[in-house]
Formats: structure tokens, sequence, C-alpha cells
């Protein structure tokens, strides 16, 4: 980044390296949401540091109960129209429910998100079956970002979204799977949901970085949904990790730098927004 009083300020395009470099030398990662132009365009004037176009769009886009319905069509739309705001920011982009159920499946789908939606980097959730798309995607050098913890593509299957790794046994399951998606090639991990010491174990062991959400204080990372973060009312249950930062402040933008000073300061999460 320089200064000139002739020119703006520029930043430094971050890729998936720069994150990596973060985590290597303890600068927090400041990650939100985004699923059009101008929201976007806020965001990477506000320093935000990754932007994830999040199949929560089905929630808080489209209305429904979940995210399942997202289409892949969706998702490289509302992503060709965040990167149309970014100049800095990483673009990651949510592949949606089964669009990577097999190998050759996830290729054909993330090669579009990053082709016709212009991402940077494709998320899947979870491991077992995953851990083959992860390393084939990888292999061919598509960058993947893993998530674990509470899934919401399965809340169908969990009953809804809940706190996972409370167990002692589900909390080695996670680990475990933690070292997996890690193994199989991808470069970054969000966690979910989960036990702050949990999150905090992944954090130590993990060689890559880790973006929380609602996993406690001590991930390399954070990430919000951008409507939760300022505080509007998408119809759904306001979780314990959300903050509003419009609050106290005159505009978007500010209350995105705020958000991003208080997650590279270590301000935010608070204990509170954690779980045990």
């Amino acid at each position: 980044m320089y200064a000139n009083e002739n020119l703006p300020i520029v930043r430094t395009p971050v890729t998936v390296p720069t994150l990596q470099a973060m985590k290597d030398r303890g600068e927090r990662i400041a990650t939100l949401t985004a699923y059009d132009a101008s929201f976007a365009r806020a965001m990477d004037a506000a320093g935000i540091d990754a932007v994830l176009v999040g199949d929560s769009l089905g929630m808080v886009i489209q209305g429904a109960g979940n995210t399942v319905s997202v289409s892949v069509d969706d998702m490289i739309y509302h992503s060709r129209c965040v990167a149309n705001g970014l100049q800095s920011a990483l673009l990651i982009a949510d592949m949606p429910f089964q669009s990577y159920s097999d190998p050759d499946r996830a290729l054909t789908v993330a090669a579009r998100l990053l082709a016709e939606g212009r991402a940077g980097m494709v998320k899947l959730e979870g491991a077992g079956f995953v851990l083959e798309a992860i390393e084939y995607l990888s292999a061919r050098d598509i960058p993947v970002c893993a998530h674990l913890g509470l899934t919401p593509q399965s809340v169908l299957k969990l009953g809804g979204f809940k706190v996972q790794g409370r167990d002692a046994g589900d909390a080695e399951a996670i680990l475990a799977q933690a070292r997996q998606v890690e193994q199989a090639g991808a470069q970054l991990l969000v966690l979910e949901c989960m036990p702050s010491e949990l999150a905090k174990k992944i954090t130590l062991a993990a060689g890559i970085p880790t973006i929380g959400i609602g996993a406690g204080p001590d991930c390399d990372g954070q990430i919000l949904v951008c409507y939760d973060a300022l505080g509007i009312n998408s119809g759904h249950r306001r979780p314990r990790f959300v903050k509003d930062f419009l609050a106290g402040n005159a505009s978007i933008e500010a209350a995105f730098r705020q958000y991003v000073g208080d997650v590279k300061q270590a301000a935010f999460p608070a204990a509170e927004h954690g779980y045990t």
C-alpha cells in the first residue's frame, strides 16, 4: 500500500498466498459476505481482505429457510456482480448444495465459478467424500477453501443450525477432518459454530489460515454475513456471534471499516460472541 498527495491510496490485490502470509506473521484476516457490486465496493474501500459470495444468499437475498435451494447459476450471477465491485479483496465463491458430489462435477462447477463468476477461490463444505473433490480441484490448480463445524448445506441432516463439536468425540472428529482437508489441498478453512477452544486447537494445529464465524477469537480471521454485520433483519433468528457494526456509524462503509479494525485488533469477536 502506498500514498502520494497526488494519488489515491492503492492497495495491493489480496491473493491466496497473501492470506497464508498473513497467518504466518500473525496478522488477522477480515472477511465478509457480499452478493452485489455496491456492497462489494464499500467493503473493498474499507479494507476487507476477502469477500465470500456465500450461498447464504438463499436466506438473506432469496428469503428461503436454508441454503439448499441455491443453484450454480445463482452463485455465478452473484459472484460476477461482486467481482464488478472489487479491486483488491480476494473473491471466494461457495459451491452450492450437491454441486461437488463427485470430482468431475466439482471441476465443472468450480471452473465456471472461476471463469464466469470471476472468483479467485471456491469453498466446499464438509470432509468425508468431499476430500476427493478437494484433492481433485487442488491438483488442477483451483484454490479451495474448506468449511467444517456447522455446515449449512447439511442442516436437514443436522436437524437445524446447531453448535457442533461440544461432545469430546465430535470435537476429535472435527479436529481430524481439519487435518484431512489440509492434507487434501485446501488452502483456507472456515470454522463455523463450534466451541472456542476447539477452534483455537484447530488453528494452532493447522498450517493454513482459519476463518471463524461463531468459533471464538483465536482463529486467524473472522467472517460475518454482511446483513448481520449491519443489523439488517433478514427474518431469521439472530445468532449470538453477530454484532451490529452499523450502530453508531454514519455509513455502511464506516461500519465495514470498524469491523475491519475490530477484527485486526482482536476486539471482535469478544467472549460473549463465542460458544463453550
